[in-house]
């Protein structure tokens, strides 16, 4: 039997999640900036009152009033047809976490908006495009805007657990992007126990001329062949527990000691193999392999080393010197895009998957609190949203000094 937790004293509230101590700060920063107004938690003549948004709003793109606009987040709006009131409200409900009866309560105290729940509801599901279209902006930002992409179908596929209230049941999204547009293409929420609820292909649909980045989550030779079958091309970290490989006549095929001939850091290698699933016939492709630095293999081996002692397993020699490369699988055509090109292309997948990780810790992405898909995908975007945002102030505040927000532009003589 587990030993009981010691009782809290009497009046005191649970304790919160851990979280980094920068990121929770920053992220209360961003609360207090959102929340606070006239009949708000502070006296109207608090110092800071009148300038808190105004800093915050210094930070978001600088089109995201025309982006209300053209994406029709203020269509329908019968009163106050502001732009700003109404992110206001929306980041209320996101940023601060409150339900959608306090956040209608709060911003009617505050003068913000005079609206119901329901009508909190109805208002982030018609804003999900204008989010998405601010969370878009804020990649262009960070150089997201490749060039080169042709046009070309780009898609990056993830899943993450989500929460229920109540039940505390838990809840698989899986979710496809695509790249650079960040638009997301399909969503789907699944259980995380029984068949057809683990991370697979198999929870998306494909289209001919589809280029697939995928974690090794998704390194299955059953999986390859579903994205093969509908036309799509797939580019996919190795999993060498799940992905058994050989050449393309189907002869044993050493995957090891072929990127052992990799000893620089930053070299990289290529070679033709075959997925293979000994029940259908195998998928073909390349193997491209990068070798790691000497740090970066140091990191690597020590996430190995915690995660065995936790589970209480002993390390395989073969593990750990496969940490020492990047080692993926793809179909993408050698003459569009060569070994060069796929490593970097997934790179990118990889930083969608940090944005997405970083939500439980800056966006508080703990549960999922709408039901439709609509709502849920309104949600999410919001979500984004609000963790770009605190990552684009913790930048700020870490390298710039002394003021704490960008500067307005001069105003003419």
């Amino acid at each position: 039997m587990e030993p009981r937790p010691a009782a809290r004293a009497a009046g005191s509230q649970p304790r919160p999640p851990q979280q980094p101590a920068r990121a929770h700060h920053t992220r209360l920063v961003v609360c207090e900036k959102i929340a606070y107004n006239q009949g708000m938690d502070r006296p109207k003549n608090h110092p800071g009152l009148a300038e808190d948004w105004d800093v915050l709003k210094s930070f978001l793109p600088a089109n995201w009033r025309e982006l209300a606009t053209a994406t029709g987040a203020l269509k329908g709006l019968r009163k106050d047809k502001s732009p700003e009131n109404l992110l206001r409200v929306l980041l209320l409900h996101l940023g601060c976490g409150h339900s959608l009866q306090e956040t209608a309560v709060r911003a009617r105290q505050a003068q913000l908006a005079d609206m119901t729940a329901a009508a909190v509801w109805n208002r982030l599901h018609k804003a999900a495009p204008w989010l998405r279209g601010m969370c878009v902006e804020l990649f262009r930002e960070r150089g997201w805007e490749r060039a080169g992409a042709g046009g070309l179908q780009i898609r990056a596929l993830d899943a993450t657990l989500v929460k229920e209230p109540g039940r505390g049941s838990l809840w698989r999204i899986h979710y496809s992007v695509r790249l650079p547009s960040l638009a997301c293409d399909f969503f789907r929420l699944t259980g995380t126990e029984g068949a057809g609820t683990g991370e697979s292909f198999r929870q998306f649909p494909f289209g001919a001329g589809d280029y697939v980045l995928a974690d090794r989550g998704y390194s299955t030779a059953a999986g390859l062949r579903h994205v093969a079958q509908a036309g799509a091309f797939v580019t996919v970290r190795v999993n060498t527990k799940s992905l058994p490989l050989g050449t393309p006549q189907g002869a044993p095929f050493d995957l090891l000691a072929a990127v052992r001939g990799l000893r620089r850091a930053g070299q990289i290698g290529c070679c033709p193999v075959a997925a293979l699933d000994g029940r259908e016939s195998p998928v073909v492709g390349r193997v491209c392999a990068l070798r790691k630095t000497a740090e970066a293999v140091r990191v690597a081996h020590k996430a190995l080393r915690r995660q065995a002692s936790k589970k209480g397993k002993q390390l395989q020699p073969r593990t750990l010197e496969f940490a020492k490369y990047v080692i993926l699988f793809t179909t993408f055509p050698e003459d569009a895009f060569p070994a060069a090109d796929v490593l970097e292309w997934h790179r990118v997948r990889w930083q969608v998957e940090l944005v997405f990780k970083r939500f439980k810790s800056l966006a508080q992405l703990g549960h999922l609190p709408k039901h439709a898909d609509d709502s849920a995908r309104a949600w999410l975007y919001g979500k984004l949203f609000v963790a770009l945002l605190v990552e684009k102030l913790l930048a700020y505040a870490r390298s710039i000094s002394p003021w704490g927000c960008p500067l307005e532009a001069p105003a003419p003589a």
